[in-house]
């Protein structure tokens, strides 16, 4: 740890990644690092650039397929109270890039602004959602997104609004680390507000993997068709890979069972993808963060 000596109180060395994530395997991390607050993270990304230290962030981990053999360098989480602040002004909220989704969700619907509701049942953290621009077919972060504060890899601190760019689950955002973002909300009747963040709620949870499986959302859908449909077509509903499942409930699900690995999973996205574009001529994109 001698090129990290300086941030001895905030690393954890040969740190499990496995239970960080959605799918729960992987191996460990050189150094997991928790700083407990921004001007922190900055020195620390400074550095890690001078002695090129390689650093990656980790959010909520619900995408991430982290390699069986372990993750050279830091990685970094925000899981300090720092990270996960949330304010209001009029109708925008300021949040944290640490903060669950699930908890931005539920403040600014207990705070009757509108908007947010569309994102319920979407694991993660808020900065996650952002860089891969989490949503439903009702609207996505982006559309709600009025600026965002990152650090860029030589740690200086920028406010970004018109450079924003947000597609189908991406972002122009894959490069920087967020801190925060602010969002455009609609004030109405919190009666209206929590009905409509049930509705969304109970929608998202019946299509998802069962709360008590290891799982991540594993394919995107090609413009102007459905992931989840061309699976089933190909007849991988249910396929299996030692211990990685194309999940009954949604195809575009990967469940890992006890003993999965990565190597297990990498093996199932090669078979569904291979499978699919041999019978169907499309290729599926992969939408699972690959370490």
């Amino acid at each position: 740890m001698a090129d990290l000596d300086a941030f001895a109180e905030i690393l954890t060395p040969n740190a499990a990644l496995a239970p960080l994530t959605g799918l729960g395997v992987g191996g460990p991390a050189e150094w997991l690092a928790r700083p407990r607050d921004a001007d922190e993270l900055q020195r620390l990304l400074v550095h890690c650039g001078e002695r090129r230290i390689p650093w990656r962030i980790l959010g909520g981990g619900a995408n991430v397929l982290a390699p069986d053999e372990g993750v050279k360098g830091a990685v970094i989480v925000l899981e300090a109270p720092s990270f996960k602040e949330m304010s209001i002004v009029d109708s925008r909220v300021r949040c944290g890039a640490g903060a669950l989704l699930a908890d931005l969700v539920a403040f600014a619907c207990s705070s009757s602004l509108s908007g947010m509701e569309t994102l319920a049942g979407i694991p993660g953290t808020v900065g996650g959602a952002l860089r891969g621009n989490a949503g439903t077919h009702a609207g996505d972060i982006g559309q709600m997104t009025h600026a965002v504060e990152v650090l860029e890899g030589n740690g200086k601190a920028v406010r970004l609004r018109n450079e924003l760019r947000f597609g189908y689950r991406e972002s122009n955002l894959d490069d920087v680390v967020i801190l925060a973002a602010v969002f455009d909300l609609t004030p109405d009747k919190s009666e209206d507000v929590v009905k409509r963040l049930k509705k969304f709620w109970i929608a998202k949870k019946a299509q998802q993997p069962f709360g008590f499986q290891r799982s991540a959302y594993a394919f995107r859908n090609p413009r102007g068709l459905a992931a989840a449909d061309l699976i089933e077509k190909v007849g991988l509903r249910d396929a299996r890979v030692g211990g990685a499942e194309v999940c009954d409930r949604d195809p575009c699900y990967v469940v890992a069972h006890e003993g999965c690995t990565s190597r297990d999973v990498h093996r199932l996205l090669e078979l569904v993808l291979s499978k699919v574009a041999e019978k169907t001529g499309v290729r599926l994109d992969v939408h699972l963060d690959v370490w």
